[in-house]
């Protein structure tokens, strides 16, 4: 049994070891608090954020036609 060249030994172990190298740098940073980190429950809903929007984009819009309006 013939054993394996030292260039496709290489060609397997560099893609192997940049991609465990990768996840431990993003496992690392992971573990680092952010400082800001706001709890779920608290946190309005992507919902409720965009009902917020919506409301804010119709009162300008009122706002707007009414300047028109007095012009």
């Amino acid at each position: 049994m013939a054993l394996p060249s030292a260039w496709s030994v290489l060609h397997v172990a560099i893609p192997v070891l940049s991609v465990v190298a990768l996840l431990s740098v993003s496992l690392a940073g992971a573990s680092q608090d952010s400082g800001s980190v706001i709890p779920a429950e608290s946190r309005p809903c992507v919902d409720c954020h965009a009902f917020e929007f919506m409301q804010r984009a119709l009162q300008d819009l009122k706002k707007t036609a009414y300047s028109l309006d007095t012009r």
